[in-house]
């Protein structure tokens, strides 16, 4: 059987822009989903520190380097420029692999520049 698990998160984003007019989804710096191994169109959960909100989305690669987390399209009304949010991505793994399982965690500071992997 498998089972649905946390395999990376980015903790304590700041949002740095909300885009209404587009499509959809969440950009996020490039250099950040390598070093939590979450990739381009993958469905994240956001979950907002400021205003509780919870919502699921896909990742857009965005400039490396850059420390850009946007979000668009809809989800732009769920959030703030400056709100800290957590994302999450999932994985479904079978026994086995939970032996020696441990997510990719991604702390950043303010400018979203990474702090520490975990």
């Amino acid at each position: 059987m498998l089972q649905e698990f946390i395999s990376s998160k980015i903790h304590r984003a700041t949002v740095t822009d909300a885009n209404l007019n587009y499509v959809g989804s969440i950009t996020i710096d490039e250099t950040l989903l390598n070093a939590s191994k979450i990739k381009e169109w993958q469905k994240v959960d956001i979950l907002d520190i400021n205003n509780g909100e919870r919502f699921h989305t896909y990742v857009i690669k965005g400039e490396a380097d850059s420390g850009k987390i946007c979000l668009n399209g809809a989800a732009a009304r769920k959030v703030q420029p400056g709100d800290k949010i957590i994302i999450i991505a999932y994985g479904l793994y079978n026994p086995d692999e939970l032996t020696n399982y441990k997510p990719n965690i991604v702390i950043v500071d303010e400018k979203n520049k990474i702090t520490s992997i975990q």
